[in-house]
């Protein structure tokens, strides 16, 4: 894959860019749900919210996730020297646990759409911490490098 070296620069900020776009929505989703239990089953809020979480997830969050990986895998083919340094492996353990997070989030969006209240109000407020903590966590290891 020595075809890719030459774009390496590009590849890592196109995924930068990507996992802006993948942190948003991680951020903001969680935060709609807060508002989601505080409104009236079928109201006009709860309708405006549904919208938001529906097209959210569907035209920000997972493409975004998708090109995450993407530009990831292209930049592991472009340097597969990343696999041998300590930092890369608690930073793909944080995304992946991400994506997994990612994934309970679009889970969830589909039952309130059901019109299910899945979990408690404060629940969502305590779990919009988990990105941003892991998004800290991740920015210091890839920038740090510490256990290389």
């Amino acid at each position: 894959m020595d075809f890719l070296l030459p774009y390496y620069d590009v590849l890592k900020a196109l995924h930068i860019v990507s996992v802006i776009f993948w942190m948003a929505g991680m951020l903001y989703l969680p935060r709609l749900f807060v508002y989601h239990h505080t409104a009236t089953p079928g109201g006009e809020l709860e309708t405006a919210l549904l919208k938001q979480e529906k097209n959210l997830n569907r035209i920000i969050m997972g493409p975004a996730l998708i090109a995450v990986w993407l530009f990831a895998i292209l930049m592991i083919a472009a340097n597969p020297a990343l696999f041998s340094q300590g930092w890369f492996h608690g930073k793909l353990a944080l995304v992946i646990a991400l994506s997994g997070v990612h994934g309970f989030y679009a889970a969830s969006a589909k039952r309130f759409a059901r019109g299910e209240r899945p979990r408690s109000e404060k629940f969502w407020r305590m779990l919009n911490e988990v990105p941003a903590v892991a998004a800290i966590i991740i920015v210091l290891l890839a920038v740090l490098k510490p256990f290389a």
